[in-house]
């Protein structure tokens, strides 16, 4: 693929309205379990293999748009994240790899899809930087109801986010796993709180 793709008004507005509605009012959103590079961000994650999605789509029903849409058929296990800046807020640049906490031989996610659900307007900062190595590939503006897909194995960081008001974006990292890895990922499980892996 391209570095990144871009699709805009992704989805119908009132999807957009609830999905937001339904993560900001979520028990499970607490002070990121992402590592140190979330920077005053806030989030949960859920863990599932493909053969668990009609139960995710069950417990969270308000997903099973974004999911039909972006989960790719080729890839069978997931980490999905709501990520929540606030002004002063930032992401340090990083590759994810969120499923080496369950099994250090897994490499990067295939692709990683981007639902932009929420941004100040105006905006100031808040863009994702997407590079390999010191060289940087591209830089989007996030944008309400912008959907991206980049590269799983790019290192990506987000802007510090100087705008007051929130910027929430749906992330999704999408695996393609051997039968062994896989079974050392739970089938199905949801994140809260801080943690750290490689």
């Amino acid at each position: 693929m391209s570095v990144y793709t871009e699709v805009e008004n992704a989805f119908e507005p009132p999807y957009l309205r609830s999905l937001e509605r339904q993560i900001l009012s979520s028990r499970f959103l607490v002070a990121n379990n992402l590592n140190r590079d979330f920077v005053g961000t806030r989030g949960f994650s859920i863990v599932f293999h493909r053969s668990e999605l009609p139960r995710v789509e069950r417990e969270f029903p308000y997903f099973a748009g974004y999911l039909k849409r972006a989960l790719r058929e080729d890839c069978n296990a997931f980490y999905l994240n709501p990520l929540l800046l606030a002004q002063g807020s930032r992401v340090d640049p990083h590759v994810d790899r969120s499923l080496r906490a369950y099994c250090p031989t897994i490499v990067c996610p295939v692709v990683v899809s981007v639902l932009y659900v929420v941004v100040p307007e105006p905006l100031a900062g808040g863009s994702l930087v997407l590079s390999r190595g010191k060289r940087t590939l591209g830089k989007v503006r996030p944008a309400v109801n912008k959907l991206v897909v980049f590269g799983g194995d790019l290192m990506h960081a987000v802007e510090r986010l100087d705008s007051p008001g929130r910027r929430l974006s749906l992330v999704c990292e999408q695996y393609q796993l051997s039968d062994d890895e896989l079974s050392d990922v739970p089938k199905f499980q949801v994140e809260q709180g801080p943690r750290a892996y490689d």
